[in-house]
């Protein structure tokens, strides 16, 4: 009976995953789609996968905390257990703050909690060609547009609006500012030295998906960034392009990232590719519930170590706190995959003071 549990989610990445090399992104032929719009099937011509990868994206910008573990090894045991691949991409579009003295120490973390993975590490700071390439096609089709809005004044804008967004469109969605100016209007903006981000034209859809751990869920999507300004290719088209031209068919992240979801089924359709299995894992967040600090406590390994915690007691904590073992009990990685079942996996968050006791 486990083990049918089990494969439920496992299951759910038999559904094929159509690769970018032989199609274009975005068809100008094809109507902006529509929430109820079926997706479109793969031509013939199109080279089809099946279930390949899930996979673990960091941002090599400082020490994975507990919360960025048990997350992995939850991703890890996921495509373990499916008997699927499991890769590791660094996220470091963003090469100010990242470095890749931080991408060793998240990998030798992941290691020294018995997590191992295949292939090279993909590192999106070497692929910018692939995703500009996918911005082309998207400014090709006229589904893009330049954004030339600094933060303040969306966020003025949002601020002074008379009424909220209608329906599930997610809080701070973009009031659309940019999105008729006259090529007048673009000129005397760009003479005026603003530098435009571009954004996706998006129709007002609404995307429903019934995540491994959070359930079912609806989000709208409004007219999101896929560049920015200073050329940066940004993370929600980054991500996509990436989890399609990898294989990803199983996407094991933190349960912030579930409201971004529907921008990554709407591009997904866009592409015609099938949505990959998703499973939100609920956060590790401080005593009060907010998001986890690294400077109010230990929650790093080389911190836990100095209050008696190694990696292999952190590896126990976090399987007792995804109802894995029995508190205190000793394990390996390797021992958790026949143990784990998404079903298991707590449906609230797990708070620091519980996993690590302060004395």
């Amino acid at each position: 009976m486990l083990k049918e549990r089990r494969t439920r989610f496992a299951a759910d990445c038999g559904r094929v995953i159509t690769s970018l090399a032989h199609r274009p992104l975005f068809d100008m032929k094809d109507p902006l789609p529509s929430a109820a719009t079926p997706r479109r099937r793969a031509g013939s011509s199109i080279r089809q996968n099946g279930c390949v990868a899930g996979r673990f994206a960091p941002s090599p910008t400082g020490d994975l905390h507990v919360g960025n573990l048990r997350t992995a090894l939850v991703a890890w045991l996921a495509a373990r257990s499916a008997g699927i691949d499991f890769i590791v991409r660094m996220e470091d579009l963003d090469r100010v703050t990242s470095s890749p003295a931080w991408e060793q120490r998240q990998l030798s973390d992941l290691a020294a909690i018995g997590l191992d993975w295949d292939g090279d590490v993909v590192r999106q700071s070497e692929r910018f060609d692939l995703y500009r390439a996918a911005l082309e096609d998207v400014r090709g089709s006229g589904r893009a547009y330049p954004c030339y809005c600094t933060r303040r004044e969306i966020r003025t804008e949002i601020e002074a609006a008379v009424s909220a967004p209608h329906g599930l469109v997610p809080d701070g969605a973009y009031p659309g500012t940019c999105r008729n100016l006259t090529s007048h209007e673009r000129a005397e903006r760009e003479r005026a030295g603003r530098v435009p981000a571009w954004r996706l034209r998006t129709g007002g859809e609404t995307f429903s998906l019934t995540d491994a751990i959070a359930g079912d869920y609806a989000g709208g999507v409004d007219d999101f960034v896929l560049e920015r300004s200073d050329g940066v290719p940004a993370y929600n088209l980054a991500v996509v392009i990436d989890d399609i031209a990898q294989g990803v068919t199983q996407v094991v992240r933190g349960d912030d990232l579930l409201s971004s979801t529907p921008r990554h089924l709407l591009l997904q359709r866009l592409v015609g590719a099938s949505h990959p299995a998703y499973c939100h894992v609920p956060l590790v967040v401080e005593a009060d519930g907010t998001r986890l600090a690294k400077r109010d406590r230990a929650v790093t390994l080389p911190d836990l170590s100095t209050i008696g915690y190694g990696p292999a007691e952190v590896l126990s904590v976090l399987a007792w706190s995804l109802d894995l073992a029995e508190r205190g009990e000793r394990v390996s990685a390797a021992q958790l995959v026949d143990r784990f079942d998404t079903a298991l996996v707590p449906r609230r968050p797990a708070r620091i003071d519980d996993l690590f006791p302060v004395s």
